[in-house]
């Protein structure tokens, strides 16, 4: 009889399988000729993991020509797009931030969207994940780039290596995926001169590398020309390191050195060959130009480490939206 009761007792249904959703945090600048091939290639990359639920946080910085159109289209026909809509051009590295701020995801995957980060690769760095990575960084095995563009990128990320105080992996972008934990912590880096891949690397955790073959550029210019990339080196050095202060000191004793040297010749043909001391004037303008130089480089080296602290100390905002485009309120 109490086993005819129990059989006739209601089974609980079984608790759904939780599927993991992962975050993409996709920067646009100016990307109107390249947007909607990158979103047919990422979406039909997606398609092939079913176990998985997907969305993608496209930030407009500020772009000036039809990126914002095409974005709102995308949204329009694909209800996992969201669009974070800057007010103004405020940067890469804060766009990051700013798609890191609305993700939602149990994995945040960052990528350009100019389609040398190939969506394919993207999944692997999920598999590295579920594999119990916390962090994934995606190395360029090589990048079809110019030899100019190589060649620096090569050296730049080794004299960025050697002069920081974090490890930052070589040949590594802001290509990457960050667990939900490791995205959350993140968020409370709020500094204004950002070099997300070093705090990234800064942080710990689990990591891991995977690496790939870097793309061509699908169409339009590169937004990180010369100039643009001297200036995220200067933020990686002064971001980590005090090595630049550290070497106005070395600087220093060595011109110092320089100087006695100077001190030392001059008594020397004062005292032994005092028919020609006046010819000496050429030594002391170098040294004056030498010395002058010197101290202007001091100085700037010193107002890059005052300016961070300037900017820092205003406290303004780190970015600001003008509409988030797709999902729902309820979710911001």
């Amino acid at each position: 009889m109490l086993q005819t009761a129990l059989s006739q007792q209601p089974v609980a249904a079984p608790a759904p399988e939780h599927r993991p959703l992962i975050s993409y945090v996709l920067p646009v600048y100016n990307e109107q000729d390249g947007i909607a091939a990158f979103h047919t290639e990422l979406t039909a990359a997606l398609a092939g993991r079913p176990e998985l639920d997907f969305e993608m946080v496209y930030v407009n910085d500020g772009s000036a020509d039809g990126s914002l159109a095409i974005l709102r289209t995308l949204a329009e026909r694909d209800v996992r797009v969201r669009i974070v809509d800057f007010a103004r051009n405020f940067g890469h590295q804060i766009a990051i931030t700013a798609g890191l701020d609305v993700a939602r995801g149990d994995a945040v995957i960052v990528m350009d969207t100019d389609l040398q980060d190939p969506p394919r690769v993207s999944l692997e760095l999920v598999d590295a994940w579920r594999e119990g990575a916390e962090i994934v960084h995606a190395r360029r095995r090589s990048r079809q780039d110019t030899a100019f563009k190589r060649t620096t990128a090569h050296l730049y990320y080794r004299v960025l290596r050697s002069s920081t105080e974090v490890d930052i992996p070589l040949d590594t972008g802001d290509f990457r995926l960050l667990d939900r934990r490791v995205a959350d912590e993140l968020r409370k880096y709020r500094e204004k001169s950002r070099f997300v891949r070093g705090i990234v690397a800064s942080m710990g955790y689990r990591q891991t590398e995977v690496a790939f073959d870097r793309d061509e550029r699908f169409a339009g210019e590169t937004k990180y020309p010369l100039r643009k990339m001297a200036k995220l080196a200067i933020d990686g050095v002064t971001s980590f390191s005090t090595v630049p202060l550290k070497m106005i000191t070395r600087l220093g004793f060595a011109v110092l050195t320089l100087s006695m040297v100077g001190i030392l010749y001059a008594l020397a043909m004062k005292f032994f060959r005092p028919d020609i001391t006046v010819s000496g004037w050429t030594m002391l303008m170098v040294v004056v130009l030498f010395l002058g130089g010197v101290q202007m480089l001091s100085l700037g080296v010193i107002g890059t480490y005052i300016g961070r602290i300037y900017s820092e100390a205003q406290g303004r905002p780190l970015y600001l939206v003008r509409e988030v485009i797709g999902g729902s309120r309820a979710d911001d």
